[in-house]
């Protein structure tokens, strides 16, 4: 049976799974690796460390599989974006990664910001800002800072280009990961001349650009030696690890909407053409399936409920421990003892600064509303209830822009709370559904690499025999007015206290 090996690239952990042609997991596996931080700004990684968790994880899918390697198809790849690696003439790491999260290109990206400005560089790129995570501001800053390292550099590569190269000895890129560096235009899908004329480097310097979902090469055969995979397997273009997690729960189509509940909130609406937000909140992508775009940002998310777990929920962390139940399940029990609305009680989840749509970064988390009535079960509630306004206030953006939405599919781990996801139902007016397979970014890998060798005719048909729908929240309209009201409130609750955000130090 022909399988497929899929692979995450995270930012703290790779995961690697073995999907059948029905999308089924035959074995998966994950490693954790530590980011290394040398200053407050400053996040790398050593190149080598992805290489070993990625060995390490194929290992442990290939021993608890049972699999022969004959039998795997083809390798998929779903990565992090904008994480920038170095490699000289013969493709050898020149320095530490610099992971997407690394801020030291402030000056760099202000410079840059201020040279084009921010307007046509979101007309070029689709980005709102040229902010310092974007690969263009980390290379100026290495012009700048490392000029012998940047001297030496043969390719400039993200880790996806990076991972490919290694397995089958081809420098080769897609538009979903590129989208975000800042010197690729995507709406031409050619690479954006004035800005790396200003960084100092040329097309050759760069990998060639290949759609998601196509074929690249086989194996080297010492490095299928070193996976323990056959030599005849297909490496394939991948895609951004939310736009794999999008394709991964059916997210392929204009009218569909997908949420990815983790730390962060992720959101993405797929769309045919690029449509730039007047208002310079919503970015858009090039999308991992070919021809299309999305919407796609990210905001305050599941780090709210993992806080007020970790600070008020001892007991059900306990009863966790000694009865093996999840202590999020405990929570969302609890919560669902609530009535819709919470009687009153108001939550802003801006924990980390308002993210997608309001861009505030001096933003803060609130409660509102409570009395001596109110217990914690109200607080948990008001928790999923602020998320919900977050996706709701996200649709309005959205759909401002003249792109419907008319149903939400949903992945991470808030997808396992049926509380939450009915809850999210009912605040948004539309039909929240969830799949049966939780690792959407590795399956939305799979699908690609599935069509890209051939055992499915079009992303849609992979799409349709590897995805099955788990669970179909219907929205309650018994809810209706009370969530509009609620969400209401939430709105004016932030507008109220922007003075007072203005007052705090970021």
């Amino acid at each position: 049976m022909p399988n497929i090996l899929a692979f995450d690239l995270g930012t703290t952990a790779l995961k690697c799974a073995l999907h059948d042609p029905n999308g089924d997991i035959i074995a998966k596996a994950s490693e954790e690796y530590q980011l290394i931080t040398p200053n407050a700004d400053s996040v790398e990684m050593e190149v080598d460390t992805y290489w070993q968790a990625f060995k390490s994880a194929i290992a442990r899918v290939l021993k608890d599989s049972g699999v022969r390697p004959s039998e795997i198809k083809a390798l998929g790849v779903s990565a992090q974006g904008e994480t920038l690696i170095l490699v000289d003439k013969d493709g050898k790491p020149l320095r530490r990664a610099i992971v997407w999260l690394d801020n030291r290109a402030q000056k760099e990206a202000d410079d840059l910001g201020t040279l084009f400005t921010h307007r046509h560089a979101f007309e070029i790129t689709g980005q709102v800002k040229l902010v310092p995570t974007w690969p263009a501001s980390k290379i100026l800053w290495l012009k700048r800072n490392e000029p012998d390292v940047f001297s030496k550099t043969g390719k400039f590569l993200l880790i996806e280009d990076y991972f490919i190269h290694r397995l089958c000895g081809e420098y080769v890129c897609e538009g979903s990961l590129v989208t975000s560096t800042c010197y690729w235009n995507f709406r031409t899908r050619g690479w954006w001349k004035e800005m790396l004329e200003e960084l100092g480097i040329s097309e050759s310097q760069l990998p060639a650009y290949r759609e998601s979902g196509e074929p690249v090469a086989k194996l080297r055969p010492e490095i299928a030696a070193e996976l323990g995979l056959d030599r005849n397997t297909l490496v394939c273009t991948g895609a951004l690890d939310q736009a794999c997690g999008a394709i991964g729960v059916g997210n392929i189509k204009p009218g569909v909407f997908s949420e990815n509940t983790g730390a962060a909130l992720a959101i993405c609406a797929t769309v045919h053409q690029p449509i730039l937000d007047p208002g310079n909140q919503m970015p858009c992508h090039y999308h991992g399936i070919p021809g299309l775009y999305m919407l796609h940002t990210f905001t305050s998310g599941g780090i709210v409920m993992r806080w007020f777990r970790d600070e008020f929920a001892g007991t059900e962390l306990q009863t966790a421990k000694s009865t093996g139940m999840d202590a999020y399940d405990l929570l969302g029990m609890e919560a669902a003892s609530v009535a819709p609305g919470c009687e009153g009680l108001v939550m802003l989840p801006h924990l980390q600064g308002a993210m997608a749509p309001e861009a505030n970064p001096k933003a803060c988390g609130a409660f509102y509303g409570f009395t001596l009535r109110h217990g914690r079960n109200h607080f948990a509630r008001a928790i999923m209830e602020a998320v919900s306004f977050i996706v709701r206030r996200n649709i309005d953006v959205i759909e401002g822009l003249g792109v419907p939405v008319t149903e939400v599919r949903a992945l991470g781990g808030g997808a396992r709370s049926r509380v939450w996801k009915q809850i999210e139902a009912d605040v948004i007016g539309r039909p929240v559904l969830t799949t049966t397979n939780e690792e959407a970014a590795t399956l939305g890998a799979a699908i690609l690499a599935g069509k890209a060798v051939g055992l499915y005719s079009s992303i849609e048909e992979a799409a349709e025999r590897m995805i099955q729908i788990k669970d179909r929240f219907e929205p309650n309209p018994n809810n209706r007015s009370v969530y509009d009201d609620a969400f209401g409130a939430y709105v004016k609750l932030y507008d109220a206290l922007c003075p007072l955000f203005e007052m705090r130090q970021a």
